[in-house]
């Protein structure tokens, strides 16, 4: 039988242990947000969206040299235009004109950073990995990043050059 005390305890130590893993997450967030260098981006298509920032952590110089076996912190920040439930993410290596698609760990947008329902004419900061496989080859290409809403717009489209290296 459970007494009310220990059932009280328990409860009250489990808020506390959810705080403490939300804490963490924010601290986390904010520490990769304050590491990551600001990056050179074209906007190449957001419908319902504007892009103020886009950070990239390493990449301490421009193009960003992302080496082979290494993973890339992208966070973005931008006002969304248009109510939405849900963002999915797209992600593609652009080589010499062609899109070849780039998977990232999490599509989710609302998993990545941003507290779903999107709000119109809020801000947001949507943080993602971009992992470089060890079997991609050492090339230079543009990484096209979108952010889709219910109705497939982009929230946001950036384009940035990349170099891969071993």
């Amino acid at each position: 039988m459970i007494e009310t005390a220990d059932l009280t305890f328990s409860l009250s130590h489990m808020a506390a242990m959810d705080f403490y893993s939300v804490s963490i997450t924010c601290l986390l967030s904010l520490i990769a947000l304050t590491l990551a260098e600001p990056v050179k981006f074209a906007d190449c298509g957001s419908a319902v969206g504007q892009v103020s920032i886009v950070d990239i952590n390493p990449c301490p110089t421009q193009p960003c040299q992302l080496h082979k076996g290494q993973s890339y912190g992208v966070n973005v920040t931008f006002n969304s235009a248009v109510d939405s439930k849900t963002s999915t993410a797209v992600v593609h290596g652009v080589i010499a004109g062609i899109p070849v698609p780039f998977p990232i760990p999490i599509q989710d947008g609302c998993k990545s950073g941003i507290a779903c329902p999107i709000q119109k004419t809020l801000s947001y900061h949507y943080v993602n990995e971009l992992p470089v496989k060890s079997e991609y080859p050492s090339i230079k290409l543009v990484v096209e990043w979108e952010l889709r809403d219910d109705n497939s717009k982009d929230l946001f489209c950036i384009k940035f050059p990349v170099q891969i290296v071993s």
